[in-house]
């Protein structure tokens, strides 16, 4: 991987998708100030595959719940589009999150009772321009599971599940939580992989936070944050596939 120079963001041919200035989220625990973003500046591109990078702590959880509208800063702003979310009111909030971002969790929250179709279906329901069900579930690779239940699935297919119906929506951006943290690496990857194809195909701009470093080098860029700023921007100059990452 080679550092990242001012003029490369050109070189990348994308339109801006967010632009983050001077953003700054304080929690206030009791008595004591949390400072879990400390000015932070970043631009992330359309059809992007950009990894944030750091330990627990690092404020990338923080900084990935304000892009997507699930928190606000302190100060600063984050533009998206041609829309200042810091300036959103709550109902102008849960439109951009209902009909902009998919988000995936370490966690996938399917719901029990229904089948992985279903699952994704309720999504759609209330997307504007949805994928259907089946379509979303085949390209995560997941076209023969369409009946099953979440206990009749592995942890894979579950996260799998949920990424289906994050792009279900059709999303112009999707927003990945530590996407493998409940995983093992062999698991993993194959998660990863489907990411990959929603990117590629799909070509949704899409942001994985992680501390796993080996995640890094499948990623357009890697922007590494550390004690609530950015540490470093990396562009990789040659990508690796999911299946030659080790971790």
């Amino acid at each position: 991987m080679a550092r990242m120079q001012p003029m490369e963001h050109e070189a990348l041919g994308d339109e801006i998708v967010f632009h983050v200035h001077g953003v700054t989220k304080v929690y206030q625990m009791g008595e004591v100030e949390v400072h879990a973003l400390r000015g932070v500046d970043l631009d992330l591109y359309r059809g992007e595959f950009t990894v944030l990078l750091g330990a627990s702590g690092s404020g990338k959880s923080t900084l990935l719940n304000i892009l997507g509208g699930l928190d606000t800063p302190t100060d600063g702003h984050v533009i998206y589009g041609d829309r200042d979310l810091t300036r959103a009111s709550e109902r102008e909030l849960t439109r951009y999150r209902r009909y902009h971002v998919g988000f995936v969790f370490q966690f996938y929250n399917l719901i029990p009772s229904l089948t992985a179709r279903e699952n994704v279906a309720v999504v759609t329901e209330i997307a504007r321009a949805p994928m259907h069900p089946d379509d979303a579930l085949e390209l995560v690779g997941l076209g023969e599971r369409l009946e099953h239940f979440p206990a009749q699935l592995s942890g894979g297919e579950q996260q799998r599940v949920a990424i289906a119906r994050a792009i279900a929506k059709n999303p112009e951006v999707l927003l990945c939580d530590e996407p493998t943290g409940a995983l093992d690496s062999k698991t993993g990857i194959v998660v990863l992989e489907a990411l990959q194809r929603v990117n590629r195909e799909l070509g949704t701009s899409t942001a994985v936070i992680t501390h796993n470093a080996g995640i890094a080098k499948m990623a357009d860029r890697v922007i590494t944050l550390s004690d609530g700023r950015i540490g470093e921007v990396v562009v990789n100059q040659t990508k690796l596939e999911p299946r030659e990452l080790s971790w």
